[in-house]
C-alpha cells in the first residue's frame, strides 16, 4: 500500500550531499592556506575542492528539483519554511561582509603608524573608482533589472521573455566576472602589500566568489525555466537565485563607494 503524506511538511530522504560539501568546502579553505604558504599540492587541494563542491551543488539540486517539481513536496508550509531558510541564509552572508567592512574602516579611520598614518597606505597605487569598477557597478545594476524582469515575466506566464532575460543575466554575470579578474591582474598590489591589500582582495575576492555562486544558481534556474519546472505561483526556486543575486548587486555598492571611491580618497 501507499504511504501518502499526512503533513504538510517534507521529512527529506537521507542524502550524502551534506559530507560531499562539507569535504569540498574543506579542501578549498585548506588548499587556498596552503597556496598562500607556498606548500605543494596546495592549487591542486583547491581545484579538487571546487570541482567536489560544483559536482555536490548539482546533485543537490538535481534531488531538490525532484522533490518540489515532480514529487509534489514543497508544499506552501514547506516553501514558507524554505523561505524563511533563504532569508536567514542571507542575514548570515550580511554579518559575514560585514566583519571585512569593519576591517576595512578599522584600518582606514586610524591608519596605524606601521603604515605610516596614513590611508592608502604609502607606495600603494590604488585602483581608480571610475574605471573597470564603475563599469562594474553599472553591469551588476543592469543584471539586477534583468533579473527582476525575469521574475515578472515567469508571474505573468510569459516564458519567452523570462527566458531572454536570464540569458541576459548571465551574460552580465560573466562580463562582471571578466572584468574583475583583468582589474586583478592589471592592479600593482597584491593581497600581501600591508592592510590594504588583505582587506581589498579579502573583500572584493569573496565578493567575487559570491558572484560565481549567483552565476551557478541562476544558470540552474535559467535551465528549470526552459524544462517548464516553473509556474506562476510555483517558482520560490528561481526566487531565491533572484534574492541571493540582488544580496551580491546590495554589497556591491557597499564596496565601490567604501572601498573604491571613499577608501582611495
Amino acid at each position: 500500500m501507499k504511504n501518502y503524506q499526512k503533513t504538510p511538511f517534507h521529512l527529506v530522504d537521507p542524502s550524502p550531499w551534506p559530507l560531499g560539501a562539507s569535504i569540498g568546502a574543506l579542501s578549498v579553505t585548506t588548499g587556498t592556506v596552503m597556496y598562500m604558504h607556498n606548500y605543494n599540492g596546495g592549487g591542486t587541494t583547491v581545484l579538487f575542492g571546487f570541482i567536489i563542491l560544483f559536482i555536490t551543488a548539482g546533485c543537490w539540486f538535481r534531488d531538490i528539483t525532484r522533490e518540489g517539481t515532480f514529487e509534489g513536496n514543497h508544499t506552501s508550509m514547506v516553501q514558507l519554511g524554505l523561505r524563511m531558510g533563504m532569508a536567514l541564509f542571507i542575514i548570515s552572508e550580511v554579518m559575514f561582509f560585514f566583519s571585512f567592512f569593519w576591517a576595512f574602516f578599522h584600518s582606514s579611520l586610524s591608519p596605524a603608524i606601521e603604515i605610516g598614518a596614513i590611508w592608502p597606505p604609502k607606495d600603494i597605487n590604488i585602483i581608480g573608482p571610475w574605471g573597470i569598477p564603475f563599469l562594474n557597478t553599472v553591469i551588476l545594476l543592469s543584471s539586477g533589472v534583468s533579473v527582476t524582469w525575469a521574475h515578472h515575466a515567469i508571474i505573468e506566464n510569459n516564458r519567452k521573455q523570462a527566458i531572454v532575460s536570464m540569458y541576459i543575466t548571465l551574460f552580465l554575470a560573466q562580463f562582471f566576472t571578466l572584468l574583475q579578474a583583468y582589474e586583478y591582474i592589471a592592479a600593482d598590489f597584491t593581497i600581501s602589500d600591508s592592510v590594504y591589500g588583505s582587506t581589498f582582495y579579502l573583500t572584493t575576492g569573496f565578493h567575487g566568489f559570491h558572484v560565481f555562486v549567483g552565476t551557478y544558481l541562476l544558470l540552474v534556474s535559467t535551465i528549470r525555466l526552459i524544462k517548464y519546472h516553473f509556474t506562476s505561483r510555483n517558482h520560490f526556486g528561481f526566487e531565491a537565485a533572484a534574492w541571493y543575486w540582488h544580496f551580491v548587486d546590495v554589497v556591491w555598492l557597499f564596496l565601490f563607494i567604501m572601498v573604491y571611491w571613499w577608501g582611495g580618497n
